[in-house]
């Protein structure tokens, strides 16, 4: 199995290339549900999103910690860290499909405290996929919000076939969104999402008209937002699943953004915004007529 203190030199090296203060951050990798290949830890060998981040440590100011053991989370761990990226999915406080130690609840409530107290979070992909409201797993809209959900600002409840799907820009003066254009359009697996918390800012919106599959029969809704926390600053990118979308200079400049953005480097306009750029983001999928 990979470990990431096999990694403490190559992730120190930024640290001799920039006078600049470093921050350091945990990207947790946990899949007690599904894992997805991305990260998914072969031969002992890190990761395509672990190596994604250490060439981006390269550039920047961040050291990184990969794992996938939610045992350690405590105050005290946490403490470490400027940021949290999860990639993850299922419920963490069990040990599910990987075989990882399972998060306790004193360690879920920790990462809650960490990001209120003024900390940052980062969720990718599948980390909406987590954590998932009630008994029903998330497959209904429901009031009854997990605090997790609460917190990443939306729900996972199902996916077509990978597409290409355009998604317009709704903020382009966000950190790492400078450059991606008025819109943007990727083959990916294209998350369908419910239960948005009405304080999102969002920074992208899927236009689902032209999109096949009944999961995709709802109006324009968010896959990119920012929103705060308490006195913490948590982003949320639905984008992640394929390998080419790691190396895909928009997702890239979208992840040193949040990066940026999250450990306090840069500031952004995060006032709640989803009425008026995705109104009707609350009717999710409709049956087929």
């Amino acid at each position: 199995m990979f470990k990431h203190v096999a990694w403490s030199l190559v992730m120190a090296l930024p640290l001799a290339l920039s006078a600049a203060p470093a921050h350091k951050i945990l990207f947790f990798s946990k899949s007690s549900g599904f894992e997805h290949s991305v990260i998914s830890w072969k031969a002992g060998k890190p990761s395509l999103a672990d190596k994604v981040f250490l060439d981006l440590g390269t550039k920047h100011p961040w050291t990184f910690e990969f794992s996938k053991d939610g045992s350690k989370f405590s105050p005290e761990y946490l403490a470490k860290f400027d940021t949290v990226i999860f990639y993850t999915t299922g419920d963490l406080t069990t040990t599910g499909a990987d075989g990882e130690p399972a998060m306790t609840p004193e360690g879920k409530k920790a990462l809650f405290d960490y990001v209120r107290n003024g900390k940052g979070f980062i969720g990718l992909h599948s980390a909406t996929d987590t954590f998932h409201t009630g008994k029903n797993t998330g497959l209904v809209a429901t009031d009854d919000k997990d605090a997790y959900i609460c917190m990443i600002g939306a729900e996972f409840i199902g996916h077509g076939e990978q597409q290409v799907a355009t998604n317009k820009v709704t903020d382009p003066k966000f950190p790492g969104l400078e450059k991606a254009g008025a819109s943007f359009s990727f083959l990916e697996e294209w998350y369908s999402l419910i239960n948005f918390n009405p304080d999102l800012h969002a920074i992208t919106v899927i236009e689902p008209a032209t999109m096949k599959g009944n999961d995709y029969n709802r109006p324009p809704f968010p896959t990119t937002w920012a929103r705060q926390e308490g006195k913490g600053r948590v982003f949320y990118t639905a984008m992640g699943h394929r390998d080419d979308i790691w190396t895909n200079p928009i997702f890239q400049d979208i992840l040193v953004g949040a990066i940026r953005w999250t450990t306090g480097d840069v500031k952004a306009d995060i006032s709640p915004n989803l009425k008026q750029v995705a109104p009707d983001a609350a009717t999710g999928p409709q049956p087929a007529k």
